[in-house]
This record gives structure tokens, sequence and C-alpha cells, in this order.
């Protein structure tokens, strides 16, 4: 039979255990979507990299495809920090930002340098 010295440590160990699962799990709510946003972000850049060579995009064009991604994306970034260098045999896309995350008694920046290059198969 447990004395109740005993039983009151286990229903705090229970406690403490239950509350760092329901911290992990709101770190995950907080931090995945953040990643997940910069991983689309990346895919769309190299996308857009081979389809502006091969179609021979202008820079302003592939920098308002690139923004409207990021507003979609909710990412804090501005159409001025996207970075494009494009001439007939490659197109470079480049952006720096940073995201802020607040994890109830922690904040942290998350930054992110996703950038793409795409080359012409070809050589007119």
């Amino acid at each position: 039979m447990l004395g109740r010295s005993e039983l009151g440590s286990a229903k705090l160990k229970a406690i403490l255990w239950t509350a760092i699962l329901a911290f992990g799990v709101y770190t995950a709510y907080k931090l995945i979507p953040v990643y997940m946003a910069n991983y689309q972000l990346s895919d769309k850049m190299v996308e857009e990299s081979r389809f502006a060579v091969a179609n021979r995009f202008t820079e302003e064009q592939v920098r308002d495809v690139i923004y409207r991604e990021v507003q979609d994306l909710e990412i804090p970034a501005k159409k001025e920090d996207i970075k494009v260098l494009a001439s007939l045999q490659t197109v470079r896309i480049s952006l720096d930002y940073t995201v802020p995350v607040d994890l109830l008694f922690y904040h942290m920046d998350l930054h992110f340098t996703p950038s793409s290059e795409g080359k012409a198969l070809w050589t007119p």
C-alpha cells in the first residue's frame, strides 16, 4: 500500500509530464507553419527561376511572382527584399527575412535565406 507522500509525488510527475507535452505541442504548432512556409517559398523560387529562364522574364516579372507567393504564405518580407538577377543564361532569386516567434515566455527570431538559380539548357 502506498503512503500519502508517494501518491502526491506520482500526481506531481503526471502534471509535470503533461505540461511538458502540452508545451511541446504548442511549440510545434507555432514553428511548423513557419518552416513549411519557408519550404514552399523555396520550392516556388526554384520553379520560378527555371520557368523565368525558359520564358525570358524580366527581373520585375519574377519579383512580382515571388512577392505574390510571399504574401500568400504570410511571410514578413517586403518586395524590395527580393533580389533577382536575370540574364539570358541564368535567373538568380534570393530573399533574406526573419520571422519573430513568441512561445509564451520565450521569444525567438528565425532567420531564413532561401535562394534559387535557374540556368538555360541551351545557349542562343
